[in-house]
């Protein structure tokens, strides 16, 4: 049976729609679609006109949906999703990738070991569209349209898979000129007696400090002069010897290789932060989403190992 023309068009109006809320922006969809700006505001009233009702609030900064908005994405992000499921369970039969591919990553480990990795990706992978978005917090899947969010840490939402890609151990350290000015802790109560730099990240308790030993818990609150809310800034604030840092592996990893920073309480563990490539539950996982999981997986063990 042929599709009517009535059914491609109002498809296409779904996904129209859909980009539109997602960037709250004509000019970005403009930009996506490789269309002038008029051309999109006229398409975008045409299906204002099609369906009788006002999907868009217009304001000086940006658009927002109306309440009639919020109930056509509503209805469309399920059907869309469904689509993509269908073609992608098509596309399992078929060597290559196709389609688009959303990714987001923290900015720290998204430029040093994400991005990179990409590349390689996309070599193997011509007819497939990627596009990495680095922030600083974890994002909602479905509103920030992104298929795969590079996390570290398991999410606490049961409705996400989250696919562990490596083991992430934290590591305390510092550098070798400042244990020689302040001497080398040798207890995690020690911790209490020295210049610890702070990250203040994700609303955690970034003060308190936690270790296991032997089936033990411990823990120090911990205090220092300096602290920032950016993981590199943090570790550079360590390498110029201001104070003990306790820092996730894959960004010590390097500088402890180097002999730049030396690792303390050997010991004692810190919790681990591991890797997790994190998307939504679905009944067919498209190919592309599980095929970059995969190799993130196996290239990011090999990079970190």
């Amino acid at each position: 049976m042929n599709l009517s023309k009535e059914s491609v068009t109002t498809t296409d109006d779904l996904s129209f729609f859909n980009r539109v809320a997602t960037h709250g922006s004509l000019t970005a969809v403009a930009r996506e679609l490789g269309l002038s700006l008029p051309a999109v505001s006229k398409r975008l009233k045409l299906l204002e006109q099609r369906l009788g009702v006002h999907l868009i609030r217009r304001t000086t900064r940006r658009l927002d949906l109306t309440p009639e908005g919020l109930l056509y994405l509503e209805g469309a992000r399920p059907i869309l999703r469904q689509l993509e499921e269908l073609e992608s369970a098509l596309g399992n039969r078929q060597p290559m990738l196709r389609g688009k591919l959303n990714i987001n990553a923290s900015f720290g480990f998204g430029r040093r070991h994400v991005a990179p990795l990409l590349s390689v990706f996309a070599a193997g992978h011509p007819d497939l569209e990627l596009s990495l978005q680095l922030s600083s917090q974890p994002v909602n899947l479905q509103d920030a349209d992104i298929d795969i969010d590079i996390r570290i840490g398991e999410p606490p939402d049961s409705r996400l898979i989250a696919h562990r890609l490596v083991n992430n151990p934290r590591i305390l350290c510092a550098s070798p000129s400042y244990l020689e000015r302040s001497g080398i802790p040798h207890s995690v109560a020690d911790l209490a007696q020295h210049n610890c730099i702070v990250l203040k990240q994700y609303e955690s308790d970034y003060a308190i400090w936690r270790f296991s030993r032997a089936g033990r818990e411990y823990s120090q609150k911990v205090h220092g002069t300096l602290s920032s809310n950016d993981g590199e800034v943090a570790m550079r604030l360590a390498l110029d010897g201001h104070g003990l840092i306790l820092r996730s592996r894959w960004d010590a990893l390097e500088h402890l290789a180097s002999g730049e920073l030396v690792a303390l309480l050997p010991e004692y563990h810190a919790p681990h932060a591991d890797i997790y490539a994190v998307y939504q539950q679905r009944r067919h996982v498209p190919q592309r989403i599980s095929e970059f999981t995969r190799f993130l997986a196996q290239a990011l063990t090999e990079r970190l190992s």
